[in-house]
């Protein structure tokens, strides 16, 4: 019998873009980019441009765990990450799957509105998410927006962070790219422990998948074995080289190159 492989593996439940730039491609291309094996769990259907998402559709509840217990039961798997859910169905499903799996590290990418604003998480999902996912989640990735609507009575992005630690998440990353500021800072929270300050210089265009691009880098540097630090920081230096070398597909956003590390891929 073969031997199997010991490439780290990532569970990762994302929607279906059909521009190739955010969710479930940006998930495979990323961790392909950093030596993991992805592997997809569809969650939703959804028709979108780099302009905006049209519409969505989730995954019938039984399927997607059906998808997801196939592979669990098949494959050990480092991390799981989780990307768009959409429904309330959808989290209950994920909830359970993570209580059957409490050794595995989680990185949740708190999905709520599209770059061109169309809302893909509404009040229940995100309580939702509040209840049943964050206390089960390793490393959070809100941007600064996701921030302040899982946690609206806090009145600054610290009190946001804080009140989402207190919920049992032990490291909250809130990026900065929706912030006004000269270059864009992301900070990690943790719990028991200074806040950690990361600069990265602001870049000119915006991006569609950077959000997926990170919490799968995070993931995928996970499973290779990093601390969480670590496997921040390094996701945050691929993200932001895939954004810098990214280019424009459409009419809207551009999309991160993934494969910059390869020069054919330019």
């Amino acid at each position: 019998m073969p031997e199997l492989s010991d490439k780290p593996k990532v569970l990762c439940f994302s929607g279906l873009d059909p521009t190739g730039g955010a969710g479930i491609q940006a998930d495979i291309e990323t961790l392909f980019s950093i030596g993991c094996h992805c592997a997809p769990v569809v969650t939703a259907l959804t028709a979108q441009n780099t302009q905006n998402v049209l519409s969505s559709m989730p995954v019938d509840p039984g399927l997607l765990i059906q998808q997801s217990r196939a592979v669990l039961e098949d494959m050990t798997i480092q991390c799981i990450k989780l990307g768009l859910l959409g429904s309330v169905e959808t989290v209950e499903v994920v909830h359970t799957l993570l209580k059957d799996y409490p050794e595995i590290p989680v990185v949740l990418d708190p999905i709520i509105v599209a770059g061109g604003g169309y809302e893909l998480a509404g009040n229940e999902v995100l309580e939702a998410m509040r209840n049943l996912l964050i206390p089960l989640t390793t490393v959070l990735t809100p941007n600064a927006n996701e921030a302040r609507q899982l946690a609206p009575t806090a009145d600054t992005l610290d009190a946001c962070a804080n009140e989402i630690l207190d919920l049992g998440c032990p490291q909250v990353l809130v990026t900065g790219t929706h912030l006004e500021s000269d270059n864009v800072v992301n900070r990690l929270y943790s719990q028991h422990q200074q806040v950690t300050l990361y600069n990265w210089p602001r870049l000119e265009h915006s991006y569609h998948g950077s959000g997926c691009t990170l919490a799968a880098a995070i993931a995928g540097y996970l499973s290779h074995h990093l601390t969480v630090r670590d496997a921040v920081q390094q996701a945050q230096r691929f993200t932001w080289e895939s954004l810098s070398h990214g280019t424009r597909m459409g009419f809207g956003q551009h999309l991160p190159n993934r494969s910059f590390w390869n020069q054919s891929g330019h």
